[in-house]
């Protein structure tokens, strides 16, 4: 019988020399294997080193990362040899024992246990030609296949050959190594394999795709020939450690029930970390191609990406009760562009958690009023100091009456402008749009990073307030611009990447916009004296809401960084009862306090050119003598040649301004008379030339069931005294002013003097549904 072994030992080398030797000596090196080695998952790395996401990028096959031997469990190592190669430590790459035992066996047809050892296994994972294919391997194959392994067992390790075979075998479906398999089926990295975990690992080795009761059966053998190894075996002497089994009887039944379980289990998600969105919009910027490294450094920073992820989970559960589950973070480096932190999402709180709010398309709401007021004053049309009217406006256009309104639907009279923007004054907001006009405005848009999809016609005058959609990306990059001097470049992504500067904005006028939406007294009387945007250090910010309440955002910049937070539901759901500082400010206020607890934060130096001088105010129009000023005297920056010492308004200017506010309304003139000496006596003035001066004739209310009705009372208006209101030709109030809760409807609005002669009337129309009681609509 020896004789025969020898026999065929020497003809199968001879002849696997002759035929295989060429592509044997032609396999790669370890660390050539090592280099190659392709995960299916890519890593992104923060500027510190630190993994922040793992992303699955090879949908074709499921392999985890490179384990090294010494990070794989003693008892998986203990398990497949014994299950794939019990003489692994004793032979050269072939075990000529067994493979005399299996070609004696298939001789008498006899069923033996295959003599294919983890070496030649290794070597056909490695050459393609030597696969087992559908009908098994050729004798070509198969002699190639044993000179390749004896040469790896010349040129690597042991634990080379166990270290590469363990990472590159196919374990079930698409599964490739053990880390793959390991935090797949058992939820666990591969040190932390048990004894029963190893077994169905090395079990799956010789059947990947076999059913969960055969794997079972084969996983308890292994169990058994692990609990009847010895601790003073060469095996287990050679295995690092591998502690002996406890000897206790193997329960056949359990191991089948844990095998089945763990068969069904997919623990091993395709994405997982704290930067998920921003991980696929890096490589979709950076490898176009496809081809992606095994890991990706990037420009976040880790410690503020989980500040800012945790701030954002941490309100937004404050928020539940008010109907909000969404949300946005990003910050961005001032000087080069690049991002440190992005929050696509609230992750779990969401129920669209894949969507990414940074780069989803929303309403800005009141956001944009930086860049007007920056157009504005730049070609001079406003100063920070010039007084513009907070009233009730009717612009026409060509679709009708466009009638702004203030957040809480009151009006401040004559402010400045600084007043204006740091408060939030719609109505100011849309005048100075009338000036600049909407299709330059669209243009300056451009020109910070904001490309709107139609024209500023298209828009009209709610392009002031924020009607276009963009996203928080490229709103927080245009603020950027603001805190960079108007000087605009592309976000980065990158860590290598250099930012290349575009003129975009008037350096003078975006540092007076910033000095404006740093100034909390100027911002008092919208948002309070203790703000939570007022902050320890200098830093401007600007909030928005869009219509509706259906998002809510607070933008702004320090020295050093950019901030951009959005709130909102994916789904475009209406917030209830959210402000713009109770929805995004505390956490842009959060993350911002965050960047500068150990950075200062000093004012930006103004650029070359501004001009800073006193200023006072002159007292309302038609005030009584020693009335007080519209403002304070305060001392305020101008560009050059725009700079005056006094700001007022006279009351010829204030009339003619009145006038032109109202929009274009055909005059009527109504004489009321004296029918009888009864009602001669009633009418204790006797009205003539009354008018209604709101609404204009024509006027269409649209209702939002999502704003509760007191915030939706029309006010009528009229001149003249001794006025009678009627709605429909039912009595409604007297006076100058009445509010009227509107309803759905054509309606009819009379003045009348005491007698009941009409002097005036117009016609509107209300549309939308009932009233319902929700919530007020923000900042």
């Amino acid at each position: 019988m020896t004789l025969i072994y020898r026999f065929c030992a020497r003809l199968a080398l001879v002849g696997s020399i002759v035929l295989c030797a060429p592509a044997a000596w032609a396999l790669p090196t370890f660390a050539q294997v090592r280099q190659d080695y392709q995960p299916s998952d890519t890593l992104i790395l923060s500027r510190e080193g630190e993994v922040l996401q793992r992303l699955r990028t090879d949908a074709t096959v499921r392999r985890g990362q490179w384990v090294p031997l010494a990070d794989v469990s003693p008892a998986l190592r203990q398990a497949l040899v014994l299950s794939e190669d019990k003489r692994f430590f004793e032979h050269s790459g072939v075990d000529w024992r067994a493979a005399s035992a299996a070609a004696w066996g298939n001789l008498w047809n006899q069923r033996t246990r295959g003599a294919s050892t983890i070496t030649m296994q290794l070597a056909g994972l490695l050459d393609g030609d030597w696969r087992q294919g559908p009908g098994g391997r050729t004798v070509v194959q198969k002699l190639g296949q044993t000179v390749a392994a004896q040469v790896l067992d010349r040129r690597w390790r042991k634990d080379q050959i166990l270290e590469a075979y363990l990472n590159l075998v196919p374990f079930r479906s698409e599964l490739v190594g053990i880390d793959a398999l390991s935090r797949t089926l058992f939820g666990k990295a591969a040190h932390g394999l048990d004894d029963r975990e190893a077994a169905v690992a090395a079990a799956l080795v010789r059947a990947p795709n076999a059913r969960p009761a055969l794997v079972a059966q084969r996983a308890c053998g292994v169990l058994r020939d692990m609990q009847a190894s010895v601790s003073t075996s060469p095996l287990q002497r050679r295995a690092k450690g591998a502690a002996p089994a406890a000897g206790l009887p193997v329960d056949c039944d359990a191991l089948e029930f844990f095998t089945t379980a763990a068969l069904q289990r997919r623990a091993f998600d395709a994405s997982e970390g704290v930067a998920p969105h921003f991980a696929r919009h890096l490589l979709r910027q950076r490898f176009k191609d496809g081809v992606v490294p095994e890991r990706v450094p990037s420009t976040l920073r880790a410690p503020l990406q989980r500040f800012a992820v945790q701030s954002l989970q941490q309100h937004l559960r404050e928020l539940r009760g008010r109907n909000v589950e969404d949300g946005a973070v990003l910050v961005l480096d001032n000087a080069t562009g690049a991002v440190l932190a992005w929050v696509g999402s609230s992750g779990a709180l969401s129920q669209a958690s894949e969507v990414d709010g940074v780069l989803a398309l929303r309403q800005p709401g009141s956001t944009l009023k930086p860049f007007l007021y920056a157009q504005a004053i730049a070609e001079q049309r406003l100063t920070a100091a010039s007084l513009v009217h907070d009233s009730p406006a009717q612009i026409t256009t060509a679709s009708g009456l466009y009638i702004p309104q203030n957040y809480d639907r009151q009006f401040k009279g004559w402010v400045s402008v600084r007043t204006a923007l740091a408060a939030s004054l719609n109505v100011p907001t849309v005048r100075a749009l009338v000036m600049v006009t909407p299709d330059a405005f669209h243009r300056q848009l451009a020109g910070v990073g904001l490309p709107l999809r139609e024209s500023g016609d298209y828009f009209g005058y709610s392009l002031a307030l924020g009607s276009p959609e963009v996203p928080l990306l490229h709103l927080t990059n245009a603020f950027r611009t603001l805190a960079n001097g108007g000087r605009a470049s592309a976000v980065a992504v990158a860590a290598d990447a250099k930012p290349l500067f575009t003129p975009a904005l008037d350096a003078r006028a975006a540092f007076i916009v910033g000095d404006i939406l740093s100034d909390g007294n100027a911002r008092a009387r919208t948002f309070g004296t203790d703000s939570v945007l007022a902050t320890r250090f200098w830093s401007a910010v600007k909030t928005g809401t869009s219509k509706d309440m259906r998002d809510n955002w607070a933008v702004g910049w320090s020295q050093r960084y950019t901030v951009g937070v959005w709130v909102g539901n994916a789904s475009g759901a209406a917030m209830h009862d959210v402000s713009g500082t109770s929805g995004a400010a505390p956490i842009w206020a959060a993350v911002m306090g965050f960047l500068h607890a150990r950075e200062p934060g000093p004012a930006p130096r103004p650029p070359v050119g501004l001009v800073r001088a006193p200023v006072r105010f002159g007292p309302a129009p038609l005030a009584p003598a020693g009335s007080p000023p519209l403002e304070a005297a305060r001392d305020e920056w101008f560009v050059p040649g725009t700079q005056q010492a006094l700001f007022a308004i006279d009351s010829i200017a204030y009339s003619a301004y009145a006038e032109r506010a109202r929009g274009q309304k055909d005059k009527k003139s109504s004489v009321g008379s004296a029918t009888t000496a009864s009602a001669a006596t009633a009418a204790t003035v006797i009205t003539t030339g009354a008018r209604i001066t709101a609404p204009a004739p024509g006027t269409v209310v649209a209702l939002d069931p999502d704003i509760p009705p007191a915030r939706q009372r029309l006010h009528l208006r009229a001149s003249g005294q001794g006025l009678y209101w009627r709605m429909d030709g039912k009595p409604l109030g007297r006076g100058p002013q009445v509010a009227w809760l509107p309803w759905p409807g054509r309606h009819v609005i009379q003045i009348t003097d005491a007698a009941g002669t009409v002097l005036d009337e117009v016609r509107i129309e209300v549309r939308g549904a009932g009233v319902l009681p929700g919530a007020a609509p923000g900042r």
